[in-house]
């Protein structure tokens, strides 16, 4: 009886660690592909912020303000707002991760 029970309680840890394992690789899996689309993400954050103190954002600003662009064009960009907050947002997640 001892043989079997010892076999039984072998089997029922085996089997949660088993599923323990499993999670764990699946969680890692996915998190690695997140932290490559992460580094994508942070050089055009970088190529944002950098557009978005320049002298050209400054330029299509203004187009813009004076009705010189078309009224198709997606322009989410030259919301101040819009791409401050994304911009903080970035930052705050940053400041998160240290």
């Amino acid at each position: 009886m001892g043989d079997f029970m010892t076999k039984l309680k072998s089997i029922s840890r085996i089997s949660q660690m088993e599923a323990l394992f499993d999670e764990a690789n699946e969680k890692l899996t996915a998190f690695e592909k997140q932290i490559a689309e992460f580094r994508k993400l942070r050089e055009n954050m970088k190529k944002l912020e950098s557009y978005y103190t320049s002298a050209e954002w400054k330029k299509d600003f203004a187009l813009d303000e004076e009705g010189m662009l078309h009224k198709d064009l997606k322009r989410g960009v030259l919301s101040e707002d819009g791409i401050y907050n994304l911009l903080e947002r970035y930052r705050i997640l940053l400041d998160d991760l240290e």
